[in-house]
C-alpha cells in the first residue's frame, strides 16, 4: 500500500477515537485484496509505488488510473498473477490514462477484453508483463494483451502476451516506441505496429501465431500516416496458428503462416531477423487493396513504399499456405512460395526501387503477385528490387524509464 494510503487510513482511524472514547465499537471490516487495490488506485499520487504481492489474486471487476506518476509493481512476471477469470464488470483487466506511467513484473490473466490497455498517455514504460488467456487460442479471448493506444513514448520490454484473438503487443496510432526482449505466441498478431511513427521493434520472439509481426497502416482512423519503423534482430518462427480472430476484424484476414506482414506503410527497415517455417510466406508485403474493404478517406495512401529488407536469414517456410492467391501459386508452380511475397500494387509510375529493396539476403526467393491485375502474371524477378535506401535512425525515447 502507498505511503499515501497508509497515513489517510490512520488519520481516519485516530479520528474515529475522538468520537467514541468509552464505547465498544466493531472493527472495520478488512478490505479484500481487490477492495484495497481499488482504493489505492483511486487515491493515489504523482510518485506512488503501488506493490502487488506474489500470489494469484482474483478479480471480478476492471481496474483504472488516471493520476501521473505511478509505478505499479509485482514480485515477478509468474508470482504475481491478477487473474480476471470471473470478472463480471468492465472489459479491460487495467485502463491507464495517465503520464508517466511504470508496470513491471507482473501478470494479467483472462481478461473479458483487452489485459493492459493504455489511451493516450506519455512516457509509458511496461516491463516484464505478461498477458495471458489461458485456456488457449479462442475467438472468445480479448483482443489485445498489451494494449497502448493514441501515446507516445513508450517502452515495452520483457513482455510475454500469449492467447489474444486481435495482437499480443499492439501499438496503436502511437509514436516513438520501442517493443524489445519479448515473447508473442499463439495470438493472432504476435506484436502489431498499426498507424504509427517512429518504432524499433526489436530482440523479440514472434512465434505459433497466425501472423508473427504485423506493420499495418488503415483508413478511417484519428491517426493514420504509419513509417519510419524498423523490424530487426527477431526470431519469426513457426507461425503457423489458425486464424481465430472474431468475424470481421481486419486481422482475420492475416493468412496463417505469415512471419512478417507489412501493409500500406512507408519507410519500413527489416533487417538481421531469423524468419523460419512460416507455412504461407516469410514476408509479405501488400497494398491495403488486398484486403477488398471499401475506404473513402481521400487522405489514405493505400501503398507501401520505401520497403528496405536486407541481411535476414530465412530457413524453409511456405508450404501450406493459407491464401487463395498463394495456393494457386503453388498449385500452378508445384514449388513453395517464395520467401518474400509482393503484392505488386502500387502508384502508377513509381518504380521498383521507390517501393522495395532487397539486399544480402542470401539466396532469396521472390515473387511479384501481379495483383493489380488480377494475379495474371506473376514475376519472380528479383532484378529490378536488387537496390538499397538510406537506413533509418535508431528510436531514442527520452523520457521513458
Amino acid at each position: 500500500m502507498s505511503t499515501h494510503v497508509l497515513q489517510t487510513l490512520t488519520i481516519f482511524g485516530c479520528a474515529s477515537l475522538l468520537f467514541t472514547c468509552g464505547q465498544d465499537q466493531p472493527s472495520a471490516p478488512e478490505l479484500s485484496f481487490e477492495e484495497s487495490l481499488q482504493e489505492q488506485l483511486i487515491l493515489a499520487e504523482p510518485g506512488d509505488l503501488i506493490l502487488i504481492p506474489a500470489g494469484t489474486h482474483e478479480l471480478t471487476r476492471s481496474l483504472s488510473l488516471n493520476v501521473p506518476g505511478i509505478t505499479i509493481r509485482g514480485e515477478g512476471i509468474d508470482a504475481s498473477i491478477l487473474s480476471f477469470k470471473n470478472q463480471i464488470q468492465g472489459a479491460e483487466g487495467l485502463l491507464v490514462n495517465a503520464d508517466d506511467f511504470v508496470i513491471e513484473d507482473i501478470a494479467i490473466e483472462d481478461t473479458v477484453g483487452d489485459a493492459l490497455k493504455i489511451n493516450e498517455s506519455n512516457n509509458i514504460t511496461i516491463r516484464n508483463v505478461r498477458t495471458e488467456w489461458t485456456g488457449g487460442a479462442l475467438t472468445s479471448n480479448g483482443a489485445y494483451g498489451i494494449y497502448p493506444v493514441q501515446s507516445s513514448n513508450i517502452l515495452i520490454e520483457g513482455a510475454v502476451a500469449i492467447g489474444a484473438s486481435d495482437a499480443g503487443i499492439y501499438v496503436g496510432q502511437s509514436t516513438r516506441i520501442i517493443v524489445r526482449n519479448s515473447v508473442a505466441e499463439y495470438n493472432v498478431a504476435g506484436i502489431e505496429i498499426e498507424n504509427s511513427t517512429f518504432a524499433d521493434v526489436h530482440s523479440n520472439v514472434a512465434t505459433n501465431n497466425t501472423g508473427g509481426i504485423l506493420v499495418f497502416d488503415l483508413p478511417n482512423l484519428p491517426v493514420q500516416g504509419g513509417r519510419n519503423t524498423r523490424v530487426f534482430n527477431n526470431h519469426i518462427a513457426n507461425n503457423n496458428t489458425a486464424n481465430f480472430a472474431p468475424e470481421g476484424n481486419i486481422v482475420g484476414d492475416v493468412p496463417a503462416g505469415t512471419g512478417l506482414m507489412i501493409l500500406a506503410n512507408d519507410n519500413i527497415e527489416v533487417f538481421g531477423n531469423q524468419f523460419t517455417d512460416n507455412d504461407s510466406a516469410q514476408i509479405i508485403i501488400v497494398s491495403y487493396y488486398i484486403t477488398e474493404r471499401p475506404f473513402e478517406d481521400p487522405n489514405y495512401d493505400p501503398f507501401p513504399e520505401s520497403i528496405f529488407i536486407h541481411d535476414n536469414q530465412f530457413d524453409g517456410g511456405g508450404e501450406t499456405p493459407d491464401s487463395e492467391p498463394l495456393i494457386a501459386l503453388q498449385q500452378a508452380t508445384q514449388k513453395a512460395i517464395p520467401a518474400v511475397v509482393w503484392d505488386g500494387a502500387a502508384v502508377p509510375g513509381k518504380a521498383p526501387q521507390q517501393i522495395l529493396c532487397l539486399a544480402d539476403n542470401g539466396d532469396l526467393s521472390f515473387v511479384n503477385l501481379d495483383a493489380g491485375n488480377g494475379f495474371a502474371a506473376p514475376s519472380f524477378n528479383i532484378a529490378p528490387h536488387a537496390c538499397t535506401l538510406p537506413e533509418l535512425p535508431e528510436i531514442s525515447l527520452g523520457s521513458a524509464k
